[in-house]
């Protein structure tokens, strides 16, 4: 699977970083999740390869308008672009009757239907072979990350059963290997039982805001990938005292240290720091201090680069930034 972040400040925009936004690309590289949805989302759609007909599902992780005011326009936009099929969102419960209002007020008629879902209560979503599930964490507000994991990872057929079971090589192992059950002498046999997954699943976790990172330790047993914000170095919030809700970079290096985490993506920069490193304070002094805590594969992400991990579990920079 693979990131593209269209959108890494905190509260504000800057001329570099949009507000909270982030793409889920299946393996197949077509299907696509959403996660967050802040205010000109969709401008920043336009300069990567994602299509609002193939977004498989969008994910609203709390009510702060950084994260969803984005959300009327975007699926405004999806209807206009010819979109027909249903499109699930899992959102706050709060958020439901301010979508939906939000809609009706400006006359916006969808060609498709919009599922809502409550992220307090949802439990076990699932789309083709991407399953995720909610995590609960600590901000001013009730805030949820999301678990993606692959069901079946790219699905190959088992030569060896197909062989002890007497089908025949030919036509009716397409229909296995394509996941339809098949008849064959009488009997019906299930694709499931003849497909096995060439590798491991992948797990991704994308959070949203949260100032404590351990409430992710049961979630992050076997992840690849933690996407976690990190608005603050340690040292500013030592000096203010504050940190309204939100994590430093230091406090989630040491979870994600701890946690065996391989991958790490630190995003959501309060927009004082500044991409200069000649100016203080910059974005380097929150990578100084997350790489004093972590020593697996961090990244600090920025906006339309994509990410893709490799054989080797590691989350490399996939096709820099695609476009400036």
């Amino acid at each position: 699977m693979d990131l593209i972040f269209l959108g890494t400040s905190a509260g504000v925009p800057t001329r570099s970083r949009n507000v909270s936004g982030t793409a889920l690309i299946e393996s197949t590289g077509k299907g696509w999740y959403l996660v967050d949805c802040g205010e000109a989302t969709q401008h920043q759609m336009l300069r990567t390869p994602l299509s609002l007909r193939e977004l498989r599902g969008c994910f609203i992780t709390h009510v702060h308008g950084d994260h969803c005011f984005g959300l009327p326009g975007l699926l405004a936009s999806a209807g206009m672009s010819g979109r027909v099929e249903p499109l699930d969102i899992v959102l706050p419960v709060a958020l439901h009757p301010w979508l939906r209002l939000s809609l009706t007020v400006s006359k916006t008629w969808l060609p498709f239907e919009l599922r809502l879902h409550a992220s307090e209560t949802v439990v076990g979503w699932q789309h083709g072979n991407v399953k995720v599930e909610t995590v609960a964490l600590s901000h001013r507000v009730p805030c949820h990350g999301y678990v993606f994991t692959e069901a079946d990872p790219h699905p190959v057929l088992d030569v060896q059963c197909l062989a002890s079971e007497g089908i025949p090589r030919g036509p009716l192992w397409g229909e296995l290997a394509h996941g339809r059950d098949v008849e064959y002498s009488g009997r019906i046999f299930r694709a499931e039982q003849f497909l096995r997954p060439a590798r491991p699943a992948q797990r991704f976790i994308i959070c949203g805001d949260n100032d404590n990172p351990d409430l992710l330790a049961q979630a992050t047993v076997g992840a690849h990938v933690l996407v976690h914000e990190a608005t603050f170095t340690q040292a500013l919030i030592d000096h203010t005292r504050e940190h309204y809700g939100h994590s430093s970079a230091a406090a989630v290096a040491r979870f994600a240290e701890s946690a065996g985490v391989p991958n790490l993506v630190l995003t959501h920069f309060s927009a004082r720091y500044q991409n200069n490193p000649e100016k203080s304070p910059c974005i380097e002094n929150i990578r100084d201090e997350a790489e004093a805590h972590f020593s697996g594969q961090l990244i600090l992400a920025r906006d339309l680069e994509r990410y893709h991990l490799d054989r080797n579990d590691r989350l490399m920079v996939s096709m820099g930034r695609l476009s400036q």
